[in-house]
């Protein structure tokens, strides 16, 4: 393989695995270390953080490989993901499997120095990034199993931390198929048309005429169920202000966005969820300081 050759296939796999936009990591880091912060009274040793970031990216670009080996088919007739790797013939099927693979062994490596418990989840959250990406042909909800499936680092850090489940943990899970059904709608929504033609379900075509409705309550459920996780876990007003104003900021974007309904808009309220969910952790690290 000439330098040259090997330059294209590195940009390839860079793209395969969504490296400069780094928002859905954060999307999937988000539930992760707001457990992990309250479990641990906003002091996680430096061991549980770095574990949870790096096994954070490697699982979120596990799943883009994965995501887009199941939809290789599909993406080339959808105009958003039409240039993807894959799609466009940048990689064959064999090294975006292996580009899988590598990543997936590496983050369960890591999850190798926590405790039994967390292991034995860990086997869980690989199996629910490898079957999300084909929810889709066969449900209308492939937004919610990817809020399990994201979901699922908070419990995790929840037991690596205490060496057991907890309530919180389970109620901050909770609050992420709220939240991710919630952003994910808004990401779909910029394919609905494409999706409808080639047969491609998603809660975007479900909810219909209804979907800013629902989006309003799917919003309000996970300020409603984290706010009672902060009841729960004794926080303090810091963390229910910053709760507060991000339920105001939620609501709004879907006001805009029904106001004005358009690709760029929807990907731009997408990215700013993970903007809001590092919101709420600092929110979470300013009650254990002030």
């Amino acid at each position: 393989m000439t330098t040259q050759v090997l330059s294209q296939k590195i940009y390839a796999v860079s793209d395969l695995i969504r490296l400069p936009k780094q928002y859905g990591t954060l999307l999937l880091l988000c539930p992760t270390l707001w457990s992990l912060f309250i479990a641990s009274g906003s002091r996680p040793s430096l061991k549980l953080l770095s574990i949870f970031t790096i096994g954070t990216f490697l699982m979120r670009s596990a799943g883009c490989a994965i995501n887009d080996i199941a939809d290789r088919n599909f993406d080339k007739h959808v105009e958003r993901t039409k240039t993807r790797p894959l799609a466009d013939g940048r990689l064959n099927l064999k090294e975006a499997l292996g580009t899988f693979v590598l990543l997936a062994v590496a983050a369960f490596i890591l999850v190798l120095f926590l405790n039994p418990l967390t292991i034995a989840l860990s086997i869980i959250g690989i199996s629910l990034a490898a079957i999300y990406p084909f929810v889709k042909r066969v449900s209308h909800f492939p937004q919610v199993f990817l809020g399990i499936a994201f979901g699922w680092g908070a419990v995790m850090a929840w037991a690596a931390v205490n060496n057991t489940i907890g309530l919180p943990a389970i109620l901050i899970f909770a609050a992420n198929i709220f939240w991710s059904t919630a952003y994910d709608t808004i990401y779909a929504l910029m394919d609905k048309e494409d999706d409808i033609k080639i047969g491609v379900k998603s809660t975007a075509i479900l909810f219909g005429r209804h979907v800013y409705m629902t989006l309003y309550l799917l919003y309000a459920a996970l300020i409603i169920i984290l706010a009672v996780v902060g009841f729960i876990a004794n926080m303090g007003g810091s963390y229910f202000a910053v709760l507060f104003l991000s339920g105001i900021i939620f609501e709004y974007m879907v006001f805009m966005l029904k106001k004005s309904p358009t690709r760029e808009l929807a990907l731009k309220i997408f990215v700013a969820n993970a903007v809001i969910g590092l919101l709420i952790l600092a929110g979470i690290v300013a009650d254990y300081i002030i």
